[in-house]
C-alpha cells in the first residue's frame, strides 16, 4: 500500500547520514557530545508536578474538556500572565485557545486558512512545521531569507509586490529557531503594517519568548497597536518550565483567528488533559519566581560555548535569546553537512547542519545548549577541546 502523496512530498531528511554515524558510534561504544537536540534537560519544577498530582486526583479533571477553548481558570491565568508580562489586554473568552503545545497550533492554523494554491510566506531557515503543513494543505511556501547582514530578519521590501498581495499567511518566529536572532519592536511594527497593507494573517511562533539573557526581554507581536486585526501568536510552556513532554501551551490574538483555530482543533483533537491545564496555571502564577532560574542556567552554558568557539577562531556574538547558537562553518568546508559530519566523526560532537532548516541555512550549523548528563559545562568544554584537537579549522 502506497502512502499518501502529501507524505511523499516531504523531502528526505538531510540529517540521515549524521544520524547513521551517531548510531554506529554508540554501537561501537562511543557516546558523542550531543549539541543537536533542542529539548530542555532540566526537570519540570516541583510546584507544577505537585499541582498536577493534586488535579489528577480530582475526578472532575478526568472527562473531556468540553469547553473547546480550555478551562476558564486556565484561560484567565493566561490573560493575567500576558497582561503582567507584555502589558497586553486579552479577553479570556474568545481571544485565547488552549493548545496541546504550540506545535499542533502552528499546524492547525494552516489547516484553518490555507487552500490549494494559497501562498504562505515562510522564513528560511525555519522550523519545518511551517513549510510542511503548507505543502500538506496544497499551499505554496514562498521563502523569506533570514540573512546575517539583516540580523536574520526578513526583508519585507524584497518580497515581490505581487507575491505579497497574493499571500494569505506569514510565519514569524522570534526569538528565532535556529538562528537565535531577536526582533526589535520596530520590526514587529513593520510586520503588522505589512500585514495590514497586504491583508494577510501573521502567525507568530513565540515558543522561545521567555528564554533570554543579559536582561533582554523578548516582545509579543500583540504589543503592537492593531496587531489583533492581523495576527495570532502561539505560546508554549515547554521551554520556560521544562515541560516539552507535557504538551501544553496556548494561542492568542484576534477573535476570528482564535475561533478558526478552535473549530479546526475540535475536529482533530479533544484538548489538553484538564489536570495539565491546572498544573500550567501553577507555572504561570509563579513565573516571576522561576524564570530567572532557567535563564541563568542557559546563559552560563551560552557563555561557555560561544567563548570556547571564539577561542578556536570564530568571531561569534552571544545570542540574546533561545538555547541555540548559530555557527558559520569554516571556509575550508563546502557544506554544513560536510562540517557536521566531520564534527561527529572526528570530534564526537553532534551539531545539526543548517541546511536541515532550509536553503538559506546552508553555511551554518546549529548547536544547542540543552545537554543530557549531569555535567553540562564539562561537556561543553570537552566538545571545545575535542574540536581543537581533531577538526581542521582554516580562517
Amino acid at each position: 500500500m502506497q502512502v499518501a502523496q502529501r507524505l511523499q512530498r516531504i523531502p528526505p531528511y538531510p540529517f540521515r547520514e549524521i544520524a547513521m554515524l551517531k548510531a554506529k558510534m554508540i554501537e561501537e561504544g562511543t557516546e558523542p557530545i550531543d549539541l543537536g537536540i533542542g529539548d530542555p534537560d532540566m526537570p519540570t519544577p516541583d510546584f507544577i508536578i505537585e499541582a498536577l498530582c493534586q488535579a489528577a486526583h480530582d475526578p472532575d479533571t478526568h472527562p473531556y474538556d468540553e469547553s473547546g477553548f480550555g478551562i476558564p481558570e486556565y484561560k484567565q491565568a493566561i490573560a493575567d500572565f500576558v497582561q503582567h508580562r507584555f502589558g497586553i489586554d486579552i479577553d479570556p473568552d474568545g481571544e485565547v485557545q488552549s493548545c496541546i503545545g504550540s506545535k499542533e497550533a502552528l499546524a492547525h492554523i494552516v489547516w484553518a486558512y490555507i487552500d490549494p494554491g494559497d501562498i504562505v510566506l515562510v522564513p528560511d531557515p525555519a522550523y519545518s512545521v511551517y513549510k510542511v503543513q503548507t505543502s500538506w494543505c496544497g499551499g505554496a511556501a514562498f521563502p523569506m531569507p533570514l540573512l546575517a547582514e539583516n540580523d536574520f530578519l526578513p526583508d519585507f521590501d524584497a518580497i515581490p509586490k505581487g507575491v505579497a498581495k497574493a499571500a494569505k499567511m506569514m510565519f514569524l518566529n522570534y526569538p528565532n529557531n535556529p538562528t537565535g536572532a531577536v526582533a526589535p519592536p520596530e520590526f514587529l511594527q513593520e510586520a503588522v503594517k505589512f500585514a495590514h497593507d497586504n491583508e494577510l494573517l501573521i502567525v507568530n511562533d513565540a515558543a522561545y519568548v521567555e528564554i533570554s539573557f543579559d536582561g533582554y526581554r523578548a516582545h509579543s507581536i500583540l504589543e503592537v497597536e492593531g496587531a489583533k486585526d492581523v495576527a495570532i501568536e502561539m505560546h508554549s510552556l515547554s521551554k520556560t518550565f521544562n515541560m516539552t513532554g507535557w504538551r501544553v501551551g496556548w494561542a492568542m490574538g484576534g477573535r476570528q483567528y482564535v475561533e478558526a483555530l478552535s473549530k479546526t482543533k475540535s475536529n482533530v483533537d479533544s484538548g489538553t488533559f484538564m489536570a495539565i491545564q491546572r498544573a500550567a496555571i501553577a507555572g504561570l502564577q509563579r513565573y516571576d519566581q522561576w524564570v530567572d532560574t532557567v535563564r541563568s542556567q542557559y546563559q552560563e552554558r551560552r557563555d561557555a560555548l560561544v567563548e570556547g568557539l571564539n577561542s578556536l577562531g570564530w568571531k561569534l556574538q552571544k545570542p540574546k535569546a533561545t538555547f541555540y547558537v548559530w555557527v558559520p562553518i569554516p571556509p575550508n568546508y563546502e557544506t554544513s553537512g560536510d562540517f557536521a559530519t566531520v564534527l561527529l566523526r572526528d570530534a564526537q560532537v553532534l551539531a545539526i547542519p543548517g541546511s536541515v532548516y532550509g536553503a538559506y541555512g546552508e553555511g551554518f550549523v546549529r548547536m544547542s545548549l540543552t545537554i543530557k548528563g549531569p555535567d553540562k559545562l564539562g561537556q561543553i568544554r570537552q566538545a571545545i577541546d575535542s574540536i581543537r584537537q581533531n577538526v581542521k579549522l582554516e580562517w
